[in-house]
């Protein structure tokens, strides 16, 4: 009987489907993150990405052993117990400045591939934009004032020391449930009159936080909507600085873990193959070890100084050595500016 009370004292709000998005431009909308914004629930794979890139695959693999743990608490204790888990796994030792520089140039692109239709038609459409979040502000700030719009962003504060995260998180801790509209009192006031005109949520906690607002709707886990097209982005998203092409769900970051050791070996026997052997064989080393070269377009002619032909000269900048070492298979090539221990294998 205290079960069912309960649940109907819960508030019902409408879909964001039944939600206008005419003659906004002067409303206020504060909407969550994930699973309103974004379409996915879940968060792990964005953490997953910053431990990877900023701590490699050792700490990707300390977040991957502490995610049972996280969904336990998640699910049997609080939101909150949750993901103070997933934020000292992440961001326990890191430098800040490699956080806010994963945050910019790595984080963006796979945010903006999971963007909710229904949700952005409402958010895009008003003309302040407010976040309020529980991931932490610095991972997220980035991408939502740059590449939403967004005007505010309210979300968890990590705890610092020396310019490094300690792995906690600043009072009144995660944004969630209550804290969520104590932040939005904070950032708004309590004056009904001054209250935003949209919430926008799609889970329990987020429930506190939409009563403060004029008018509510939550977004529903089903049936699924198709994601936001880049074009329909206030700003494209052209640079893209990550090493992981696919979003790291916990099985491909588990995937991602197991094939290191393999890829390893395989590199290095890449590497010797195209720095040991005669060049007329390395296409067929490298053929055989998996590595494919395609060319579109005919190779220009080498230059001949003796009829005064001129060459033909390509300039690319890139993080890895073994670019400029394929191109070399079929044009010549030279590198410049490389470390000490790069210099022995340049063409």
């Amino acid at each position: 009987m205290a079960a069912t009370t309960k649940e109907c004292s819960l508030p019902t709000f409408p879909t964001i489907h039944q939600c206008p998005s005419i003659g906004r431009e002067k409303h206020t909308v504060v909407a969550d993150m994930d699973g309103t914004l974004l379409r996915g629930r879940s968060s792990i794979p964005y953490f997953a990405l910053v431990a990877f890139e900023v701590g490699g695959i050792l700490r990707l693999l300390f977040l991957l052993l502490a995610s049972p743990l996280a969904g336990l608490l998640y699910y049997c204790v609080s939101e909150s117990a949750g993901i103070r888990v997933l934020v000292f796994a992440t961001f326990a030792g890191m430098r800040v400045s490699d956080i806010e520089s994963v945050a910019r140039a790595v984080l963006p692109k796979f945010y903006s591939t999971d963007l909710h239709s229904e949700t952005w038609r409402v958010f895009s459409s008003c003309g302040k934009r407010c976040v309020l979040t529980a991931n932490p502000r610095i991972m997220v700030e980035a991408f939502l004032k740059e590449f939403l719009g967004a005007d505010m962003v309210l979300g968890t504060e990590i705890s610092t020391y020396r310019g490094r995260a300690t792995g906690w998180v600043l009072s009144p801790g995660i944004t969630v449930g209550k804290n969520k509209a104590d932040a939005l009192n904070k950032a708004f006031g309590t004056d009904p009159s001054l209250a935003p005109d949209i919430g926008l949520g799609d889970r329990k906690t987020d429930f506190p936080f939409m009563k403060l607002c004029k008018e509510s709707y939550v977004v529903p886990a089903k049936p699924e909507v198709e994601p936001v097209s880049h074009d329909k982005l206030p700003k494209p998203i052209v640079f893209h600085d990550g090493r992981l092409v696919q979003k790291p769900t916990p099985l491909m970051a588990l995937l991602t873990i197991l094939w290191i050791p393999v890829g390893f070996m395989l590199a290095c026997l890449r590497i010797a193959a195209g720095a040991l052997l005669p060049m007329p064989v390395v296409y067929y080393a490298f053929w055989a070890l998996g590595v494919r070269v395609y060319i579109k377009g005919t190779p220009p002619p080498p230059a001949k100084k003796s009829i005064g032909q001129t060459g033909v000269l390509f300039i690319c900048s890139h993080r890895t050595l073994l670019f400029i070492c394929c191109h070399v298979l079929f044009v010549p090539s030279l590198g410049d500016n490389l470390s000490h221990q790069d210099r022995p294998a340049q063409p």
